[in-house]
């Protein structure tokens, strides 16, 4: 098969420039364009292995306008190699869409494994690796924000979260009154000379970061909820209370009387026309 018309989607390091494999370097210096999302940085590693291949920037900013151009070069019968800023095209940046255009057109995507800090702060969080969800970068606020950290209450598997430094002690005060208990790992400069770890439930964690300026890349693992959180103790509460019990835990109200017909073994029109009156609160939908 030919080398020609073909998108290689390219990991590249989230810090250390050696973190890098020898299949990589040949395909950067082999691919007529690399698609940048920082051409600063990626600038940096090509620098670094004297890798002079022509580079466009491809970020969230230009995407809408690029990826044509992009999907237009290859179909000329040119490779073209995507990069993120760090890390694997496509988690948590515009890689997405131009990956799904080029299948779109027919086009073969090619993928060269390597770095990304999602699987690499997992695997360090002592936490389970055997099912678990990435959330990406959570909403900033409203009811995106509400909705998102209501699903990571309920959610049963670890769950990995990407944050600003900016924003990570907000965030982590917002999982306490959601997660009381539970234990997160912070994984912070992942492979770089600061790379730090720290390990605790969120007052703890807090507790390390209050008087503390945070900077870089952060990944937070997040223990999934467990099942002394899941048993309610339904038995002292009459239907009412069980239904409002579980919507207090973060559950809809329609999930919450499903959840109640389960426990309690009634069918959901026999909690339903007990708790038809429950009211909702408009801020939490």
């Amino acid at each position: 098969m030919s080398s020609k018309n073909k998108l290689y989607i390219c990991g590249t390091p989230i810090g250390n420039l050696e973190d890098v494999t020898y299949r990589l370097i040949k395909i950067l210096n082999k691919v007529d364009i690399i698609a940048a999302e920082d051409t600063r940085k990626t600038g940096k590693l090509l620098n670094h292995y004297d890798i002079k291949t022509k580079m466009i920037s491809y970020h969230e900013h230009n995407a809408e306008k690029r990826v044509d151009q992009l999907l237009g070069y290859i179909q000329e019968g040119l490779d073209l190699a995507l990069v993120s800023s760090a890390g694997m095209p496509g988690i948590s940046d515009p890689g997405y869409e131009v990956i799904k255009e080029a299948l779109n057109l027919g086009l073969e995507v090619v993928p060269i494994p390597g770095p990304t800090a999602l699987i690499s702060a997992l695997v360090v969080s002592g936490l389970p690796t055997d099912r678990f969800v990435f959330e990406g970068f959570l909403p900033r606020q409203g009811k995106k924000r509400r909705q998102t950290l209501r699903q990571i209450k309920k959610e049963k598997r670890t769950i990995v979260v990407y944050e600003s430094p900016y924003r990570v002690k907000k965030t982590l005060r917002d999982l306490e009154n959601k997660i009381k208990g539970r234990k997160i790992a912070l994984v912070r400069e992942l492979t770089k000379m600061y790379e730090e770890k720290i390990y605790g439930t969120c007052p703890e964690i807090l507790a390390q970061l209050e008087d503390r300026e945070i900077k870089g890349e952060i990944v937070l693992v997040i223990e999934g909820r467990q099942q002394a959180e899941i048993e309610t103790g339904w038995q002292d509460y009459d239907v009412v209370e069980h239904v409002k019990l579980l919507m207090k835990e973060g559950y809809t109200k329609k999930e919450a009387i499903k959840q109640v017909a389960a426990e309690r073994g009634l069918s959901r029109n026999q909690v339903y026309e007990k708790a038809i009156a429950v009211s909702v609160n408009p801020e939490d939908y």
